[in-house]
């Protein structure tokens, strides 16, 4: 049984649970795509899911509690870093990866609709950022490795390069509505990489 003052998304449920947890979440990400956030509904999600009411209620309380739930789980299903052996070829891998995702129709929107809310909702836009946190964290790996072949100064922030790779897509996403594809992708990792060996993304020393 999942306790009221329990965060939503702080328990990893296993059996029944697991798969109402997964059915809700679903159902929640279907909604959010087709009328977005400010007419996501927990009863409708219940319905959606063929969950009970009551155990939606209980569990996630709020839209916003399930949109954060929604993030947890879309963190931990996210594929991890690239390793291929130079900066060039992951941060490609990282702008293909993010251009798959937002280019996708429902994830597209499914994105789309979560950062409207987090513009509205300090709750989801903690979420959000947890939610990024745990890419930016995974992904940094990458860029240590870089410095440590050499390819990097000492001293890169990898949180800033990897968000320079990603924001020309979201962009596109967001505000120009430009094709996401691989072209796109690529040009945005090379131009990282470019940055990233002069030196641009070097932090002062402490």
């Amino acid at each position: 049984m999942v306790m009221d003052d329990v965060t939503p998304g702080s328990v990893r449920p296993g059996g029944r649970t697991a798969r109402v947890r997964a059915a809700v979440l679903r159902a929640a990400g279907d909604l959010l795509t087709e009328r977005g956030f400010a007419n996501l509904d927990l009863a409708e999600v219940a319905t959606r899911a063929e969950v009970g009411k009551t155990t939606v209620y209980r569990r996630w309380r709020t839209p916003t509690g399930l949109i954060a739930d929604l993030l947890v789980d879309m963190a931990e299903q996210s594929l991890p870093h690239a390793d291929t052996g130079s900066l060039l070829g992951d941060l490609t891998a990282n702008a293909r990866l993010v251009a798959k995702t937002l280019s996708d129709p429902r994830q597209g929107r499914l994105f789309r609709a979560v950062i409207a809310a987090a513009t509205c909702d300090e709750s989801t836009a903690a979420a959000l950022r947890r939610f990024y946190d745990v890419r930016l964290t995974e992904w940094s790996v990458c860029v240590a490795a870089a410095i440590a072949r050499g390819e990097a100064p000492e001293r890169t922030d990898a949180r800033a390069v990897l968000s320079a790779v990603s924001a020309p897509l979201y962009y596109r996403l967001l505000a120009s509505g430009d094709p996401i594809d691989d072209i796109v992708a690529d040009r945005a990792a090379r131009a990282a990489v470019d940055a990233v060996r002069a030196g641009t993304f070097v932090s002062a020393a402490d």
